[in-house]
């Protein structure tokens, strides 16, 4: 049997906002979100796993029904890549059985209900070894020089709606094959952008104004 296990990694040393992982988001703890997430989606997930080196984030998970492993303070710092966590996942759980990998960040805790089942419908067909969520952006980029704005994407006078379409990496979801994250990677040279052009695409919540529009986004939905 090929599983599919969901990751969720939480860091407790937020520094913007302190305890971030589990500040309360409507009635819920930020991480829950991304829990009651993967437990929705139970005909894909066979597991969930809380990576934290966080005891009251480890509260929390363990009180939503989900397996937590300990991180080490070794790769709980501020530049550790979230691949370390993911890995050091796979190598204290039982793992000879895991094919897939779903990576669920808490900063990104609002998700359309149907787009784990979409995007792994993709990943399975097109057949390739990882997947990213992406969206376009419609905004004029450029960069400034010796005091002169050059545009990036446009010309001068060029209408938005004409704009070569560029695409951001939302942080919604990835899909990624055991194998690579055992190599510390996560999105391969061969993934596949998923397009996701939705309201929640625009919450990843780094400070306390992207917390407060993901409460008023709640609120509405």
């Amino acid at each position: 049997m090929n599983k599919t296990i969901a990751i969720i990694p939480a860091r407790g040393g937020s520094k913007r906002i302190p305890q971030k992982n589990i500040k309360l988001l409507g009635d819920l703890p930020l991480i829950v979100h991304s829990i009651i997430y993967a437990k929705e989606n139970k005909a894909i997930i066979d597991e969930v796993y809380v990576s934290t080196d966080d005891p009251e984030i480890k509260k929390v998970a363990l009180q939503f029904g989900v397996k937590v492993i300990d991180r080490p303070e070794s790769i709980s710092g501020d530049l550790e890549p979230t691949a370390s966590a993911l890995k050091h996942v796979l190598e204290n759980i039982d793992s000879k059985e895991i094919e897939n990998v779903v990576l669920l960040q808490p900063t990104n805790p609002l998700r359309p209900d149907n787009l784990l089942r979409e995007a792994f419908e993709k990943f399975q067909m097109e057949n390739r070894d990882s997947l990213f969520t992406v969206s376009r952006n419609h905004q004029k980029f450029g960069k400034i020089s010796d005091n002169k704005f050059i545009p990036f994407n446009y010309t001068f006078g060029q209408r938005s709606q004409d704009l070569e379409p560029l695409y951001f990496e939302n942080g919604l979801l990835y899909i990624t094959k055991k194998a690579l994250i055992l190599n510390d990677i996560i999105i391969s040279e061969n993934a596949l952008p998923f397009e996701v052009n939705h309201i929640f695409a625009q919450v990843d919540i780094d400070t306390q104004d992207d917390l407060d529009y993901a409460k008023y986004l709640c609120q509405k939905k």
